[in-house]
């Protein structure tokens, strides 16, 4: 199959593809890819320069591959040979905005797998008794962070194990740095490349095709002796075709230019053709008599934009940023001159992912403009021609810090505070960035544990370091900003920065609870909350409160327990079908392997207490059930509720399983995990700031939570 059989098919009468409008070549090799014909690869890496036309090949693909939207294409006019077999849609995980984590959760998803791990999607990918068709598009705009580099992980973590799987059918559409990476991971009999700029896959036929009927006035260009004109229209599509090399952007570009401020413009002078994207900038700057390098330092801060696009009014700080002088009157009198290089995009509904509001300013994320570019490819070709990137990500990310209120995140503009790591990666400045706790909640964490796994370990500080250690259960649960604030609370408690935990509770969060201090103990078997007698400042006697912990024999400090007294502790676990006291106990976890012993901690205040464990007093039954709040756990959650209205009150996910929890009367949540113990004392807030349950995903292992789908699990 080559370029050949272009000819052969339009010779034939058959119609173009009406959205690809060419490509009858790669359409036959990706139909016999589809269709398993013999002697087809068993993987296709779809490959080519930017704005080459990978994304337009691949959705002209699939639309055949959909049984209900090829009802609504003239099947039977196209070359039988481009057109797949009538077969369920395959699955598409579109790599675009997503870590290689993401994507590969989008598949377990997809086909229901039971994998709580990364490796068992494959091994149950490899155990199916049918062969799955998989088409990954888009992998080189892979990533929530631009600078994370994610394409390569989504390659190398994703898309390689997967092309080995031998009952997977692979189609991943690759930028060309790594396509020859990919396909050289398999056997020569077993993937094909497509590159599109290659000669025996080029369209220059098609191409003219595309440029032609992007001039058609019947096809809503402006009337000018160029789209009316049958004859003239044809020869500035052969001109624009043969000037761009093959580049399907670059004569888009063109003809937008052209059909939106067609004065000044001679079809019969070449030199006002571009050759690539960057002359497509520049000779339309030039035929509306701008600067082109105006134009550029106006499009630049879309250049730099990530996710979604950039909110139109941050438009205007960049753009001075950028340029380093006032670009307003450049602004106001040239967005004609930009449009054809830009579209708006409708903001996404994650913009306040709290579904509140409460970390969102006013009329953030409603009905808010934002702005890209038309391409990547213009991206890569603004930033290129800029003296000093890294500079220029300096100037934009102190233009973001000074765009928000009172350093208050809360107030900040959405983009701000879910993106501002991503300008201050690229700029070098992460690290400086990195602590302050409001940040760290507000921001979303996805986007942020992005940014932060791509700088080197040695050079994040402390709290930094927290905050990748929790981004897996945060992502993980899909915390609201508030639920994010108590487990970083919790997390800063544990790791001994507890400056960082107080200052969670001064940033206008409502947490529902206070952490009051935290043990990295190992083999903790059972946890319950007492008292024991203690002599007081004035010397008489006084009941001191203590957390009593069942751990190994010769823990530090724990004295062992008699075999009399094996059962004096026992776990007190409310349930939420009766609050009946859990069956763990001295007895329990003696059997389970070893003498035990009894370590008791102070159960306010971060010390242990040196007294005799049968001196421990538990609250009473009666003590228990005249207690505000009860709770409930499962293997790695709790919820604290009121007992008067059944209100839930709390609602804690831990990052490790949970062993054992005790709740006092007077309302300190004391926790168990394989990490250590975690006393929280549990802060009633009013009914109508009562938080929702996380959600979680089932059947994964705490051990493998940050191979979640990192909070767009659906």
């Amino acid at each position: 199959m080559s370029a050949s059989t272009e000819g052969n098919a339009r010779a034939a009468g058959y119609a173009p593809h009406p959205y690809v409008g060419g490509r009858t070549a790669a359409l036959r090799a990706l139909a016999a890819w589809r269709m398993r014909w013999p002697g087809a690869p068993r993987v296709i890496v779809l490959t080519g320069n930017p704005g080459s036309g990978r994304s337009r090949l691949l959705t002209g693909f699939l639309m055949m591959c959909d049984p209900e939207y090829r009802k609504q294409l003239p099947m039977d006019d196209l070359d039988p040979a481009t057109v797949p077999p009538d077969l369920p849609a395959p699955a598409v995980p579109s790599a675009a905005g997503r870590t290689a984590a993401q994507v590969l959760w989008l598949l377990a998803d997809h086909f229901e797998l039971a994998a709580g791990r990364t490796e068992d999607v494959f091994a149950e990918l490899a155990a199916r008794d049918e062969p799955v068709t998989i088409v990954v598009p888009d992998v080189d705009q892979a990533g929530p962070v631009r600078a994370a580099e994610e394409a390569a992980r989504v390659v190398r973590e994703v898309l390689t194990p997967l092309a080995a799987t031998e009952t997977v059918q692979l189609l991943a559409d690759v930028p060309r740095e790594l396509a020859t990476e990919l396909a050289g991971a398999l056997p020569a009999s077993q993937v094909q490349v497509i590159d599109l700029d290659a000669p025996e896959w080029a369209d220059p036929k098609g191409l003219v095709l595309h440029a032609e009927t992007a001039l058609d006035a019947g096809s809503g260009a402006p009337e000018l002796p160029y789209t009316t004109d049958p004859a003239a229209r044809r020869a500035l599509a052969e001109a624009l075709a043969a000037r761009a090399a093959g580049n399907r952007l670059t004569v888009q570009l063109a003809v937008q230019s052209l059909l939106m401020q067609p004065e000044g413009f001679d079809p019969a002078d070449a030199s006002q053709l571009p050759t690539n994207v960057g002359e497509a900038l520049d000779l339309h700057a030039r035929r509306l008599g701008a600067d082109p390098q105006t134009l550029r330092l106006m499009l630049a801060p879309l250049a730099f934009a990530e996710g979604d696009g950039l909110p139109v009014q941050l438009l205007g700080t960049l753009a001075n940023a950028v340029a380093g002088r006032d670009m307003s009157r450049d602004l106001a009198d040239g967005m004609l001159l930009a449009a054809p290089f830009i579209q708006p995009v409708e903001p996404s509904s994650e913009d306040d992912e709290d579904g509140t509001g409460e970390d969102a300013q006013a009329g953030a994320g409603d009905g808010r403009t934002l702005l890209r570019l038309m391409h990547p490819a213009l991206a890569e070709e603004i930033r290129s021609g800029l003296p000093d990137v890294r500079d220029t990500q300096t100037r934009i990310a102190m233009a973001l810090l000074e765009e928000v209120p009172q350093q208050d995140w809360a107030q900040a503009d959405p983009y701000i505070r879910d993106h501002l790591a991503a300008h201050t990666l690229e700029a070098g400045l992460l690290p400086q960035l990195l602590t302050d706790p409001g940040l760290f909640a507000h921001a979303d964490p996805v986007i942020l544990r992005a940014a932060i796994e791509a700088v080197p370990l040695e050079q994040l500080g402390a709290p930094a370091r927290t905050y990748l250690r929790t981004a897996p259960l945060l992502t993980r649960s899909q915390a609201s900003a508030t639920l994010r604030a108590a487990f970083l609370e919790s997390a800063f408690v544990e790791d001994g920065l507890a400056p960082y935990a107080e200052a969670l509770h001064t940033r206008g969060f409502r947490l529902p609870w206070r952490t009051l201090w935290s043990v990295p103990l190992a083999g903790v078997r059972a946890v319950t909350t007492g008292s024991v007698a203690a002599a007081g400042e004035d010397g008489t006697a006084v009941s001191r409160p203590v957390a009593a912990l069942l751990v190994p024999e010769g823990t530090p400090g724990s004295r062992t327990l008699p075999d009399a007294a094996d059962g004096a502790v026992a776990s007190q676990d409310g349930t939420a079908a009766g609050e009946d006291a859990g069956a763990v106990n001295g007895d329990g976890a003696a059997a389970a392997g070893g003498r035990t012993a009894l370590l008791l901690h102070d159960l306010r205040a971060p010390e242990y207490v040196d007294a005799d464990p049968s001196q421990v007093v538990q609250p009473s039954e009666e003590d228990r059930a005249a207690a505000p709040l009860g709770f409930s756990r499962g293997a790695d959650y709790l919820r604290v509720w009121a007992r008067a209205d059944r209100r839930m009150v709390a609602a804690l996910v831990s990052d490790s399983p949970v062993t054992d929890a005790d709740l006092s009367p007077d309302g300190v949540l004391v926790v168990a995990t394989e990490r250590g113990v975690t006393a929280r004392q549990i802060l009633v807030a009013a009914p109508s700031a009562a938080p929702s349950v996380p959600a979680q995903r089932t059947g994964t292992t705490d051990a493998d939570a940050s191979h979640g789908l990192e909070g767009d699990h659906s």
